[in-house]
């Protein structure tokens, strides 16, 4: 198996263009992530090809190879010894990612970065809270009163009630700040001193704190005692004139902002460039002093004079509008949404979504409508691979459908998407058919879920009625399954991947294995072409056998194969040359193309590497002639006996020679 994963990694780093195309590189349990700097070197067909790999699909600005737990990390190890390439993390693969995407890419990845850490403890929650008032329901109220449900139920909205924090927090992380001024930035957000944000749509209207008119109206002696606690308690939301007269600063709601997430997000992304640029402006002397301070004290008062006010109305602006799209007739909202969604995976802008799912988890209570219908386009893209898997000739397409449409039924769709549905697209627009009939039934019966970041099979923990639920991901996968099996044949590209697997199951056990003369004191051709007389080749180092005797060849083919059975002892990095110590002690260098070393490795595929056994007529380098002669590169490759001397005589076969002749006889 060591030599499998050895051809596994020489095969990949092949493919993608060799070890300096590479951006980044890590795995996890499953697949080769990696970032490339060039795509347009990389290819696809040989990529599909490697040995072990089971598929691979582009995401994320990442490509992607599966070759399956305990497999990827073997590959890896050995991927990054052949390249010399330094291993990373698959965050470090995702940052590097990231760094390629356009601006709208890059802006809602920091959004879904900036919401998916805090995913369990909003699932948390939601669990507890969808369970007890589940059962509750189901009860009558009669637990309404019971200790332990008073007590459970509490703990179950503290994620929502403390929800800005938990954001803050997560949010300066990604932006870069302090991750503790983040909090405070939403706990000020959150301020119990403030106006509960749920209690403002029932309030009477505003009053301004200290002035005449709201002890008027509250009925109080004297200005002096409407403070804030008290126009609260008169069920008015009070304001702060912080420069009477003058537009924002003349009345600032002190209201908090519970229910929102927009808000805090943007005020912590201001409170990040400036904690930044006061770290490059304070001394370092007072920076641990004057830093926290200002950054809290200007965050605070732009948090709460613009961007609370402002960014909460375009907040309730966006939610308005997806509720005004759920809430069209026969659930035409609902199929337009579960079209969509899978073009904004596609397209990697669908993590603006966990700021909508959040607002909704913050509802008082809790109403997700946009999590089943997430549900139904997932469980769509796994029927899609399904009905893949029944139609397809392919074992290696059969391979990677059937566990990726398993994954889509467990909410993780990527390698559904990018493995199977979308390179052959009439699985994808099945898929998208049966997400769009999903959401269709998911709005129509007003299904909602309590909590988000949970899809497909699992979704049945977090969602008000599983029995429609069950019919929205049923027909999802229904008509998904019905529509890509009516629709997917293998086309021509898969056709031709299947005849290689066939042909790859009839040849030999050794890849790249051509028939040889070989046999000890013999040298093969290495390549099949003319064998010319080695003192005629324009290279006065070579033609003055200073290096050593042996043949030339001028080749007419590309594949430069062991001229003797022995072991690898060198692999020039450019892919020009290579070197072996044939088993009888023979030592021969392969140098192909003349001045070849300036083309940086462009037309050679390597297939060895140093210290691997090669038998005679085993694959060690494809070179691409024309791409030589195109460089104005004579394609001449010299085939040396590095050590004539230990040789009383070197004989050579001159004329048309196919790889695997023999070409040269030593004798001792």
């Amino acid at each position: 198996m060591a030599a499998e994963h050895e051809q596994a990694a020489r095969e990949i780093l092949a493919a993608i263009g060799g070890a300096g195309n590479v951006v980044s590189a890590a795995h996890c349990a499953t697949r080769l992530r990696l970032v490339i700097a060039d795509d347009s070197k990389v290819n696809m067909d040989a990529v599909e090809d490697c040995t072990l790999a089971k598929g691979n699909f582009q995401a994320a600005g990442q490509l992607q190879v599966i070759y399956g737990t305990g497999t990827v990390n073997k590959v890896f190890e050995e991927f990054c010894k052949q390249g010399n390439i330094a291993a990373g993390s698959t965050d470090d693969a995702k940052a590097a990612a990231a760094a390629k995407g356009n601006i709208i890419q890059r802006a809602t990845k920091a959004l879904g970065d900036v919401f998916v850490p805090i995913i369990p403890a909003i699932v948390a929650s939601g669990l507890m809270m969808g369970l007890t008032e589940g059962i509750n329901k189901a009860m009558g109220g009669a637990l309404d009163l019971n200790p332990w449900y008073v007590l459970i139920h509490t703990f179950s909205n503290a994620s929502f009630v403390f929800l800005q924090i938990l954001i803050g927090f997560s949010a300066a992380r990604v932006f870069g700040g302090n991750e503790f001024l983040g909090g405070v930035i939403g706990m000020i957000m959150n301020h119990t001193g403030l106006m509960n944000a749920w209690s403002i749509p029932g309030s009477l209207g505003t009053l301004e704190v200290g002035s005449a008119a709201a002890a008027q109206t509250l009925g109080l002696e004297n200005a002096a005692e409407a403070t804030a606690g008290a126009i609260q308690a008169g069920n008015y939301l009070p304001t702060v004139a912080l420069i009477p007269g003058v537009p924002l600063f003349g009345a600032v709601p002190l209201q908090g902002y519970q229910g929102h997430v927009i808000p805090v997000v943007v005020a912590v992304f201001v409170m990040c460039l400036i904690e930044k640029k006061l770290h490059e402006v304070v001394p370092d002397m007072f920076d641990l002093f004057v830093t926290p301070l200002c950054t809290v004290l200007l965050t605070g008062l732009a948090t709460m004079i613009v961007i609370g006010p402002v960014f909460s109305i375009v907040e309730e602006y966006v939610m308005l509008f997806f509720d005004f799209l759920f809430k069209l007739p026969m659930g035409l909202g609902g199929a337009l949404a579960g079209a969509i969604y899978p073009l904004t995976v596609v397209l990697g802008v669908h993590h603006m979504f966990n700021a909508l799912e959040a607002g909704y988890a913050a509802l008082q209570p809790p109403h997700d409508p946009f999590n089943p219908i997430i549900s139904a386009a997932n469980v769509a893209q796994g029927a899609a691979c399904f009905a893949v898997f029944v139609k397809t000739a392919s074992a290696k397409k059969k391979g990677l459908a059937l566990p990726a449409g398993i994954s889509s039924l467990l909410g993780i769709t990527e390698p559904a998407i990018y493995g199977v549905n979308l390179p052959a697209l009439k699985p994808f627009i099945a898929a998208i058919c049966g997400a769009a009939t999903g959401g269709l039934l998911a709005s129509f019966f007003d299904l909602y879920s309590t909590t988000y970041g949970v899809t497909g099979i699992f979704g049945y923990l977090i969602v008000a009625d599983p029995v429609k639920y069950t019919i929205v991901i049923a027909a999802a996968f229904a008509v998904s399954f019905a529509v890509c099996f009516v629709l997917y044949q293998d086309d021509e590209k898969t056709k031709a991947a299947i005849a290689r697997e066939a042909a790859k199951a009839a040849a030999p056990a050794t890849p790249g294995q051509v028939a040889t003369d070989y046999s000890a004191g013999t040298v093969v051709a290495p390549m099949t072409g003319e064998c010319i007389d080695m003192t005629t080749v324009p290279d006065p180092v070579f033609a003055s056998l200073a290096m050593g005797n042996g043949v030339a060849i001028e080749p007419t083919e590309g594949g430069i194969y062991a001229p003797v059975s022995g072991t690898i002892t060198m692999v020039a990095g450019t892919g020009h040359a290579v070197g072996l110590l044939a088993d009888d002690g023979t030592e021969i260098l392969i140098h192909a193309g003349i001045d070849t070393v300036e083309l940086n490795g462009e037309p050679f595929t390597i297939k060895v590497a140093a210290n691997d056994q090669v038998k005679a007529g085993q694959l060690l380098i494809e070179a691409d002639l024309d791409a030589i002669k195109a460089a104005g590169k004579p394609a001449t490759t010299m085939v040396i006996v590095t050590n004539t001397d230990d040789y009383k005589s070197v004989a050579q076969n001159y004329g048309p020679c196919k790889a695997g002749q023999k070409v040269v006889t030593l004798t001792k």
